[in-house]
């Protein structure tokens, strides 16, 4: 079993401007699917002050295997739930089955952390496949059961055999938005993006109030804009007004998930357009939100920042002037020489 490599910043507090990166697509794999699991950052055109927002990041953003499936499995709960709450046939049972002692598995698994017996895991994750390869041997036609096992093999690094899975789940259900959605990370993450879309433009009708497929579909848009406006079916106000919708429902539908509220205030760099009125309104509030001080001082320089731009100098500078904390002070010396220069002019 491979195991998945959850990326890393060095110095994750670091604040930095990412400069513009053009032709990045379509030889490039677009790195989409981990965005659940706070392992990846993006990077697209324009100019933009980004910081990976630390919420004890050496904690929060650094995952194994272990700790990334036992979100899979919280996502894959519920909807095998659902199965059980109608009138239950032994194969559901049996999946329900498979998928609780999964999650067991995996949350006692992310408990033990670097503790972890990792031989171990591997055997009972093995045990776990053979279970459902005899499920379906003798029930070929349930669908969830490839939902399930797809998902599971995706996440282990297993693509050609999950994908094969997830296209099964598919064609016996099509109403399955989890199945979409996975396929559409599958197919972003191979340099696919106009093949993606459809899929999570799926997921999005059969649940619309899930904030994980918009959060997707707006990072499919932003990260492969280039091959979207080549096919002349997109114009870039509308790629940018769907990108940024996509950010604006994710945050509203989860409040709670500090990442999806970053992302939307940090979507306004990534428009042609930007509307910098709402651009400051929203680092406000993020601000607000902030449960660190590193934290509520990144979402001040990206207010300065804002300012800079739309000629609030004055602001600016008594923002950036509360800055202290010596993990921020390079992106503090980046954006006071920009400042002075505006207010020469």
């Amino acid at each position: 079993m491979t195991r998945i490599r959850a990326q890393q910043e060095d110095d994750a507090h670091r604040v930095r401007y990412q400069e513009p990166k053009e032709g990045r697509f379509p030889n490039r794999p677009i790195t989409i699917g981990r965005w659940f699991f706070g392992g990846w950052k993006t990077a697209v055109p324009g100019e933009r002050l980004s910081t990976v927002a630390s919420r004890q990041d050496s904690d929060r953003y650094h995952r194994t295997v272990p700790a990334v499936l036992a979100v899979v499995f919280l996502c894959l709960g519920p909807v095998v739930s659902l199965r059980a709450a109608d009138a239950e046939s032994m194969a559901d049972r049996t999946l329900r089955r498979i998928v609780e002692r999964q999650q067991e598995l995996f949350a006692e698994a992310a408990q033990q952390g670097e503790k972890l017996d990792e031989s171990n895991f591997r055997q009972q994750v093995q045990s776990i496949t053979h279970e459902y390869e005899l499920l379906l041997r003798n029930n070929p036609s349930l669908a969830m059961g490839y939902a399930a096992y797809g998902y599971l093999l995706s996440k282990i690094d297993q693509r050609k055999e999950a994908t094969s899975m997830l296209l099964k789940a598919n064609q016996l259900d099509p109403n399955i938005a989890l199945v979409k959605n996975q396929l559409g990370n599958l197919l972003a993450e191979d340099g696919k993006p106009l093949q993606a879309a459809p899929y999570f433009i799926s997921a999005i009708k059969l649940e619309p109030n899930q904030p994980l497929y918009h959060y997707q579909l707006g990072t499919l848009l932003a990260e492969a804009r280039e091959n979207f406006l080549k096919t002349g079916e997109w114009t870039r106000a509308s790629l940018d007004r769907a990108m940024h919708h996509a950010f604006q429902r994710a945050a509203e539908l989860a409040p709670d998930r500090f990442e999806f509220a970053y992302r939307h205030a940090e979507s306004f760099y990534d428009l042609e357009q930007p509307d910098w009125a709402g651009a400051l309104q929203a680092w406000g509030a993020l601000e607000e939100k902030a449960p660190t001080p590193i934290e509520r001082q990144t979402m001040r320089l990206h207010a300065a920042n804002v300012c800079i731009k739309i000629g609030k100098l004055a602001h600016a500078r008594a923002l950036i002037e509360t800055v202290d904390e010596p993990k921020l002070q390079g992106q503090k010396d980046r954006l006071l020489p920009q400042l002075a220069e505006a207010e020469k002019k």
